[in-house]
């Protein structure tokens, strides 16, 4: 449980440290002017808004709220996710272009990993009962009845009439 209250933590401060380790990779490694272009223009605002996008996302289902924790399938797509992202910032020109192909593969499948699961967290559950028998029913929707609806408060109506013109 600390592991996934962590990477619930982690979400937001990640949409701002990520950007800057690619950023800062650049200059460590000495990547060069157009991979220069390519983190100001491309890779910080995408991996910023993709991050928070997806963080939104995670945020947004009840239990994780509840619990201030990630499912394990967020603990695992976010640590692929994220160790892809930190190893575009060593800028190795040998395996960079495919590392960066599987980061953007992994990035759309977190999105919709994560749409899948806003999706059937927010589908209504049903009470499923059970008899001794071991059958189980659906309970019938309460139907309202004559007698609660005459039961109904007093209504009083008042009739407002102009005042006389003098």
């Amino acid at each position: 449980m600390w592991l996934r209250r962590a990477f619930y933590s982690w979400l937001i401060p990640a949409a701002f440290l990520l950007p800057l380790w690619l950023f800062v990779g650049w200059g460590v490694f000495n990547a060069g002017g157009w991979a220069f272009l390519w983190v100001l223009l491309i890779a910080v605002p995408s991996v910023f808004v993709g991050q928070l996008l997806l963080t939104l996302l995670v945020r947004a289902r009840g239990t994780v709220r509840a619990q201030h924790a990630v499912s394990w399938w967020d603990v695992l797509g976010f640590s692929i996710w994220h160790l892809l992202t930190i190893s575009l910032g060593f800028y190795a020109q040998a395996w960079w272009a495919p590392v960066f192909v599987l980061t953007i593969f992994v990035a759309v499948g977190l999105f919709w990993l994560e749409l899948w699961q806003l999706w059937r967290e927010a589908q209504p559950a049903r009470m499923v009962l059970r008899t001794e028998e071991g059958v189980a029913y659906l309970r019938p929707a309460a139907q309202p009845t004559r007698e609660s609806a005459s039961t109904d408060e007093a209504v009083f109506v008042i009739n407002e009439h102009p005042p006389a013109s003098r």
